[in-house]
């Protein structure tokens, strides 16, 4: 058996459990508030993470029908917060319906680890801890001057799970940080082009397939 995660697109996803079911036979499907899980009669199993939990999952066991409704829940159009954060870069803004409506990036370099010893992995540790502080403060900054909670319906996050961690603790972040929330999404150097690849995602279906 192998394990992979994909990402499938809102309009892509009645297809793609089409095609498990006619790589892998006959499937039956149970479906909750947060998951779908497709079984097929070879062992292969397909487990869907609802976006944007609950949805209302239809009492049916055809998974055209599930499938459909999941596209439709996935692709309902929300306006997001969008907060990526990588050592050395960074990208606030907002989305809709996968278009980004506003944003702002910038740099902020963070030193790697250093495999020396004594005083001096000492001075280089302090040194790391406050370029990350200077990071984190400088997202907090741009995060609470562009996103408010009330106009938004989650948040997507992505890079460094502790750095998004970090700024989500600042004060003035509190109530973005109890909107509902993406998974940390894995993304490279946050810039426009990475923000908006993020806003596109925010809708998709991630699965875990196991064949």
């Amino acid at each position: 058996m192998t394990h992979r995660m994909l990402e499938v697109a809102p309009e892509r996803l009645v297809r793609w459990v089409d095609g498990f079911r006619e790589r892998h036979g006959a499937v039956a499907v149970e479906a909750s508030p947060t998951s779908v899980r497709l079984t097929a009669d070879d062992g292969a199993l397909a487990d869907l993470e609802v976006p944007w939990p609950p949805w209302s999952a239809p009492p049916s066991g055809d998974t055209a029908v599930v499938a459909g409704a999941l596209a439709q829940h996935a692709a309902r159009p929300r306006t997001l917060g969008l907060l990526l954060v990588r050592r050395g870069g960074w990208a606030v803004g907002t989305c809709r319906a996968g278009t980004v409506l506003t944003h702002k990036a910038g740099s902020r370099y963070v030193q790697s680890r250093t495999a020396a010893g004594g005083w001096s992995q000492q001075r280089f540790a302090r040194r790391r801890s406050g370029q990350a502080d200077a990071l984190v403060a400088a997202v907090a900054e741009a995060a609470h001057a562009r996103l408010t909670a009330g106009e938004l319906d989650g948040l997507v996050v992505g890079g460094d799970r502790q750095l998004v961690s970090a700024v989500l603790q600042d004060r003035r972040l509190s109530d973005v940080a109890d909107l509902p929330r993406s998974p940390v999404m894995e993304v490279t150097d946050p810039r426009g082009a990475v923000l908006e690849q993020a806003a596109v995602r925010s809708a998709a279906v991630r699965v875990r397939l196991t064949d």
